[in-house]
Order: structure tokens, then sequence, then C-alpha cells
């Protein structure tokens, strides 16, 4: 099979302090000759109370903060867009200092808030459906570029509310961008970062066996999302073109490897499209690889984007596809729909920004 493209290298840019490890920031403050313990200072500001200048941290010297914000800037985005949804669904549109976009979302459910971030600006995969790819990859994300959506999207919960979940499933391909990746997992789950237990942080990916196994020996606890959207290869490969290296048989057989190793049940994505693959045929087969791995399968109705031919199915099709997978012995749940009234498709808002409608 071929080789999928993993890295590609962003442009040179000046790091933010979300760039930086607890290790790695007291190797910066050593030298500036500044004792070790002044890097959980200013992590303690940054991550337990949310600020976002370093004039805040009055427990460090003046000279300091002036020598951090010059060097090592908090925050290296704008906010370009803001939308919100009757259903409290809040997207934000980031402009990085190259001018480069992406997006990030706060989706609340009850109790619970969680961020959706973007790891690329665009996306390589080419999904026929999703907005995200239509440009293809712009650059990879820095590690403290993923860490910074999270916390803008951080800032948008109230003081009754906390972030409590991640997913990484806003633009670009997660596995693609490897390192970067895992080190934003690393701090976004660590106890002097942002503290959010590993359960409940997901990396969702169109399936890159390699990498998944990869994961897997880093023994992170958070869950795994293989974006599946069809039940076969043949259809799998027409609406996914990164699907013609990597055959689902390879993809059961990485998730099984991701099992093993971390106890994790992987979720199944699989979002509906209407008269393509929401078929009883297409719910038995989607059933036959679940029953060969530990999964759950979550089902999405499919968000249109202005432009692309595809419709999304009604909601007596999706309840019968869901039926369907249930009474061949599938666990399977239809998710709900968010932001419906806002640029929902992941890639929307990025696109009818930086693509004007004429």
């Amino acid at each position: 099979m071929t080789t999928l493209p993993l890295q590609q290298h962003a442009p040179a840019a000046k790091a933010s302090i979300f760039d930086l490890t607890n290790e790695t920031l007291a190797q910066r403050l050593s030298e500036l000759q500044q004792p070790s313990y002044r890097a959980k200072q200013i992590l303690e500001w940054l991550y337990v109370h949310g600020v976002d200048s370093y004039d805040d941290m009055t427990n460090l010297s003046k000279p300091l903060r002036t020598t951090l914000t010059k060097e090592l800037p908090i925050f290296n985005s704008e906010i370009v867009a803001e939308q919100e949804s009757q259903d409290g669904t809040i997207k934000l549109l980031l402009r990085w200092p190259d001018g480069a976009t992406s997006e990030c979302v706060l989706i609340p459910d009850g109790d619970r808030r969680t961020a959706c971030i973007s790891s690329q600006v665009g996306c390589p995969v080419g999904c026929v459906f999703c907005a995200s790819g239509l440009a293809g990859l712009q650059r990879q994300l820095t590690a403290g570029e993923i860490i910074e959506q999270a916390m803008r999207v951080r800032q948008l919960c109230d003081s009754d509310t906390r972030l409590s979940n991640v997913v990484f499933m806003g633009l670009g391909e997660p596995l693609a961008n490897y390192e970067a990746t895992v080190q934003a997992l690393r701090t976004i789950n660590a106890d002097w970062g942002l503290n959010i237990g590993a359960r409940k942080i997901t990396v969702s990916t169109v399936g890159l066996p390699s990498q998944i196994k990869r994961l897997a020996d880093e023994r992170l606890q958070i869950t795994l999302a293989l974006s599946l959207h069809a039940p076969t290869d043949e259809l799998r490969q027409e609406i996914i073109p990164w699907a013609d290296r990597v055959d689902i048989a390879s993809l059961v057989e990485a998730c099984n490897y991701y099992f093993e190793i971390t106890g994790r049940e992987i979720t199944l994505e699989y979002i509906l499209l209407g008269g393509l693959n929401d078929q009883k045929n297409h719910a038995e087969s989607l059933a036959r690889h679940a029953r060969k791995m530990r999964v759950h399968i979550n089902l999405l109705q499919y968000n249109p984007v202005p432009g692309l031919p595809y419709l999304r199915p009604s909601d007596d099709d999706s309840e019968s596809f869901l039926q369907r997978l249930r009474e061949v012995g599938a666990n399977a749940h239809l998710r709900r729909s968010r932001g419906r009234d806002i640029d929902a498709a992941c890639g929307q808002l990025r696109r009818r920004q930086d693509v004007p409608e004429s």
C-alpha cells in the first residue's frame, strides 16, 4: 500500500507559551537566570486561573513579565468570527499571525462543556462531503496552536461550568500531524496543564493504521474515534479519497491493537449521507465490521455544505438505519446534530470567510 503523507512543516512562527511543557518552560526560564519554581507559578496562572496577560501574574517581577510578553506571547491568534447557535453551540474562527485560519467550537450539553478543536489548517484527506478539505492542506498547526484553541474555547465557559471534554474533530487529520497532536494531548491531560481526564479526550481519525498503533503505544487512555463512513472498501474509496490506500480490514486490525494495548473501546463515527450510505444493506455490512471489534457506533446525520451534492437523510431513514444496526447486534446511537442554524459542518465558517460567496 502507498505510504500516507504524515508531516508537512508549518512555516516558522514565533512560539507561544502553549508550545512549552513544564520541563521546557523551566529550561527557558533557567536561560533567563530564573529559579525553576517560576515555571509552576506561570503554568498555574495560565491553566488554573486562565489569565491572558503576563501583567496579571503578580508574583512575577516586572522585568520578567516584560521579557515573557516579548518572547513568549500567550495568545497568538485573533478571533475573526464568532457564531452562536440557538442550542448554545459557539463556533470561533481564529486567524494566526501568518494569515492561516482554523475553527474551534464550544459544545454545551447539560453540565458538560466540550471543545472541538482542529489539528491542521485545511485537510489533506479530501472527504467528498466535507468543507474542511475543499482547498486541501495549507499547513500543520503547532502543538501550541492546538492547545490555544482549547484555551479560547475555555474562555467561553461561564463561571458555573468548566471545560470538561476535548475532541480532536475539527479541521484536519490529527494522526497526520502526529507529534504536535500528541504533545497537545499530553498538555491538555497534564495536571500542570488543562487537567482534563484522558477518558474525556477523543481523537478522531480517518484511519492511519501505523499511527493508530503508535498512538496505542503512547498509553494515554484517550478515546479513539474512527471515521468509517462506509461499510465497504468500494464505497469508502468513493467517499474518502485516502481510503484507496488503506482497506477496512487493516483498520479493524489496528483498532483491535488499540483496544488490546489500552483497554479503551473504539468509537466508529458514521455520517449518514442521504441515499448514499444509509440503506438497510449498509447497516448490515457495518454491523459485521463492528462485531469484529470492541466498538460502539456513533451515527450522525449529514450537515449539508453549500455547493456539494450530498443530502441530509430524513429523521425516519436515520432511525430505521439505527434500528437495523441494533437488530443485528451492533451497539449504536444516533447523535444529535448541534449548531444547525449556524455554519454547522466542519470547515464551513472558514470556507465562507476565506472564500466569500459571489
